[in-house]
């Protein structure tokens, strides 16, 4: 695509996501670290959006309505923001109906696009193949997510794999963070405290760790569990509470904004889940020198890595998940040294400025090309 010599190149994201976490959490971080680019970023988010306010000083932010899957009318809402503001490329940061009617505002605006994948739930082969074969390249935030587009027949070239990144430097170990927890949660000075932070949805697998408590408790009775996070399976999960007896030993948290100050207060994470793109909330437990025990599914055996940072179970399997959850929380020379390892490989390899930096590396390949 032929730029105008008179302006600098401009790359426009577009976030549907109302809250600074998830995917819109990956956009600041993205938009943070390339400020000081030679191209010009611009960002497209719900009017008063979490990632509105924090995105203001870093980029040029447009706010502008996003009603979800039906909102056709985002189309030419995107077109006209493209057009007036002479944008160069689009790059489709979310789903909610974006990946869609980004992708034909882009087409009617006459500019490229590209599109961020950060799931690995699986759609309609053809579905797919059309949807991502009308973007000109299409990021996965882990392998596990490629290789879901590969089997539905997206082709190999057109994916590419730039992973997650993880803020070192706000979450880090912290000494003091347990006994933090612990007043905050009303928790006994002797607890083990495990930590689920994930949506209370039903593929996330807090039902599954319910059903190891029980066991764990009669060896270990010193344990807690708070599950950070809301969501639809609340009103279950908490009957299953209240149906195990596990009242006093289960503690429902909700959404904190605090997170890096609680996090590392942590003896484990735990991540049963069945279905994840990456996890960057075992990102960040590992930043902050907490070890992970996850479900072997979609991207997670990128982020956990056996007797490294933590250990993989199969989705589902309770005994597994019990006898890797007793492991961990009776020997604490190895908690505190899967948590240094941890520590090390996000620094290693989940870095910020790596993720920025392929993104970035992807614009200028396709802002070079000519039309």
């Amino acid at each position: 695509m032929a730029t105008s010599s008179s302006k600098p190149m401009r790359v426009l994201h577009l976030e549907a996501g109302r809250h600074l976490y998830g995917g819109a959490q990956q956009v600041f971080y993205i938009l943070q670290a390339l400020q000081h680019s030679d191209i010009e970023y611009y960002l497209a988010c719900p009017p008063g959006s979490d990632i509105a306010q924090s995105a203001s000083a870093v980029a040029q932010v447009l706010e502008v309505p996003m009603n979800g899957d039906i909102d056709v009318g985002l189309v030419f809402r995107l077109a006209r923001l493209i057009k007036q503001h002479q944008i160069d490329l689009l790059h489709v940061q979310s789903r909610r109906g974006a990946d869609l009617f980004g992708l034909l505002a882009a087409k009617k605006a006459g500019i490229r696009a590209i599109v961020s994948r950060r799931v690995d739930n699986t759609e309609p082969g053809w579905f797919a193949r059309w949807k991502y074969h009308g973007y000109q390249q299409v990021i996965t935030i882990s392998e596990g997510i490629r290789q879901v587009l590969l089997s539905e027949g997206v082709q190999p070239e057109h994916v590419k794999t730039i992973r997650s990144a993880v803020d070192t430097d706000k979450f880090q170990p912290d000494e003091t963070a347990s006994a933090r927890l612990k007043k905050e949660f009303e928790l006994p000075q002797n607890s083990l405290n495990i930590g689920v932070i994930a949506q209370l949805i039903e593929r996330k697998g807090h039902h599954t760790l319910l059903h190891a408590l029980p066991e764990i408790l009669q060896q270990l009775p010193q344990v807690n569990v708070i599950f950070f996070g809301k969501g639809p399976e609340q009103a279950k999960l908490r009957e299953m509470v209240n149906q195990f007896g596990l009242t006093s030993k289960v503690h429902f948290a909700g959404f904190r904004t605090d997170m890096p100050s609680l996090l590392p207060g942590l003896d484990l994470v735990v991540h049963p889940a069945f279905k994840e793109g990456l996890g960057v909330s075992l990102l960040q437990a590992s930043a902050c020198g907490v070890p992970v025990i996850a479900g072997r599914a979609g991207g997670i055996p990128e982020a956990v890595r056996d007797d490294v940072n933590g250990y993989l179970m199969t989705p589902g399997e309770i005994p597994e998940l019990t006898a890797l959850i007793l492991k961990v929380m009776a020997d604490h020379e190895l908690r505190s040294k899967l948590g240094q390892q941890g520590r090390q490989l996000m620094l290693d390899e989940f870095s910020i400025q790596v993720m920025a930096e392929g993104n970035e590396a992807v614009y200028r390949q396709l802002l070079s090309l000519k039309d």
